[in-house]
């Protein structure tokens, strides 16, 4: 991916942020249309005749629901319930998935799945060969029609074009990823430039956090349940399929209500940005959980998503030294089964 992204005028900071000379990036995001190089991103292909039974018995999604149009949210866990990989699930074509996650998890994931892929005649394929942008903004919809020809699809669903697909996210302003030959996304880049602005990619993850979106990367596997990321409260867990591994412990901290940690989203009072698993301290210097993920905000703050203890705090709360103010999440922490999400448009 690094050729194309030079291309763009994108410079790489380290493996994952890009970075481009556009003033008040964040803000223009709120605006629009932006557009930025994904490269923490990540994808990973199962093929084959038996790809749907395959991954029905290692995800929690529902693989019948993943027809082409609805694009869920899953996860892959150990047999204790704890997540290795949180993914979102389309499909390309019959007995061809695509999963996308965290760049890290990638080969840890193909790994882990490759022990049971024989019995299913799969295959599994990390797809370095593509590309991923993000398309996002008030009118990033209108510049996907104009400049691509195709309807933009709502979050969580799958629209083709040409030799790729466009992907729905949630978001404070409507959020578009696009997946495309890495040897075509520099075409597609030049195509977008004349009517969207490039911005660091960072604005991107932002604009997760504002949506209560988590992605683990690889130092964070096999350290969560589901619902602590509030998994079931994006549709990102079926309770009305079968088996797959780790679905016993996933269901009964559910249906017993024993999620005693949370993902909450929160500010900070000053612009040092937390690495993830840097903890969150109370009044009495205990630890109550740790940041998942952190940007800065359009104003320099920064933004957190962190999981947390849901018993009440002894306020006031801090990061490194920094107060920490709860901010709302954009969603219920309720159950959103993905067989109602997949109706929903």
């Amino acid at each position: 991916m690094t050729d194309w992204i030079a291309q763009t005028g994108g410079r790489r900071e380290n493996e994952t942020r890009i970075v481009f000379d556009t003033p008040e990036a964040a803000r223009q995001a709120l605006e629009g249309p932006v557009m930025t190089p994904l490269a923490h991103l990540g994808m990973l292909d199962v093929t084959g005749e038996g790809a749907e039974r395959f991954l029905q018995g290692q995800t929690s999604a529902q693989m019948s629901l993943v027809d082409g149009g609805f694009a869920p949210l899953g996860c892959f866990c150990t047999p204790k319930g704890r997540i290795l990989a949180n993914v979102q699930i389309w499909r390309v074509d019959t007995g061809h998935y695509r999963l996308l996650m965290h760049h890290e998890l990638v080969d840890s994931l193909r790994q882990h799945l490759a022990k049971f892929a024989p019995f299913y005649k799969v295959e599994l394929t990390d797809r370095q060969d593509l590309a991923l942008i993000g398309l996002f903004g008030r009118e990033a919809p209108a510049v996907a029609e104009a400049l691509i020809g195709i309807t933009a699809p709502g979050p969580w669903h799958q629209a083709a074009h040409d030799a790729g697909q466009l992907l729905g996210h949630p978001g404070p302003t409507p959020r578009l990823l696009i997946s495309v030959p890495e040897d075509q996304a520099g075409s597609l880049w030049s195509r977008l430039a004349d009517k969207v602005t490039a911005v660091d990619s960072a604005t991107w993850r932002l604009q997760d956090i504002q949506a209560g979106l988590a992605w683990l990367d690889a130092s964070q596997g096999d350290t969560y349940l589901p619902q602590m990321l509030n998994w079931e409260a994006l549709g990102g867990i079926s309770f009305k399929k079968g088996c797959y591994t780790g679905q016993e412990v996933v269901a009964r901290a559910h249906f017993r209500g024993q999620v005693k940690k949370r993902l909450m989203r929160a500010q900070l009072e000053g612009g040092q940005l937390p690495t993830p698993g840097s903890g969150i301290v109370d009044a009495r210097d205990k630890r109550l959980g740790e940041v998942v993920s952190a940007e800065l905000d359009a104003y320099g703050q920064a933004e957190i998503l962190a999981v947390m203890s849901t018993r009440e705090p002894a306020e006031p709360l801090s990061v490194d030294g920094q107060q920490l103010k709860l901010l709302k999440l954009p969603y219920p922490i309720e159950r959103l089964d993905p067989e109602q999400l997949a109706g929903a448009l």
